[in-house]
């Protein structure tokens, strides 16, 4: 039988002939990739799905109050990225019709602070690829003229 790459890890396996359209290998971490993707697109389609997971997690929070508050203690790391994150949400969700222009909205990064790119990759170059197993491509890249003469 034919492998076929994996779509988690991209490692190519031989595919069970039970399952006609395999496309994670049997690796732990692609088995859980594969049990996420089932479960979001099962989320966004199936409303009864999505609700009787809603209401699975309320049970779940109100068996375990203190759960949240242990794992920031625990992860002080993470919670302050989460909350500099939350800064970003909340200025992005936030739709105020007060403001007059969007030169009023607050500065979330500086326009024009990185420097601009000089680098021209005009040449010769290999293009290596990082999943297939195939060879290398040889490319050129020209500069083109947006004069027209």
């Amino acid at each position: 039988m034919e492998e076929v790459p994996c779509c988690h890890c991209g490692n190519f396996f031989v595919p069970s002939p039970r399952h006609k359209n395999q496309n994670y290998c049997m690796n732990p971490d692609c088995r859980r990739a594969k049990k996420a993707a089932w479960k979001r697109d099962k989320m966004r389609t199936e409303p009864d799905f999505k609700l009787d997971q809603q209401l699975s997690n309320k049970k779940w929070a109100k068996a375990n109050p203190d759960y949240w508050k242990e794992y920031r203690r625990k992860n002080p790391e993470k919670t302050d990225r989460n909350r500099q994150l939350q800064i970003v949400r909340n200025r992005r969700r936030s739709k105020k019709p007060n403001r007059a222009s969007a030169s009023d909205r607050p500065v979330i990064a500086k326009v024009g602070a990185s420097k601009p790119n000089k680098f021209k990759p005009v040449g010769q170059y290999y293009l290596l690829p990082m999943i297939a197993k195939v060879d290398a491509l040889k490319v050129r890249i020209y500069e083109i003229s947006t004069s027209y003469q």
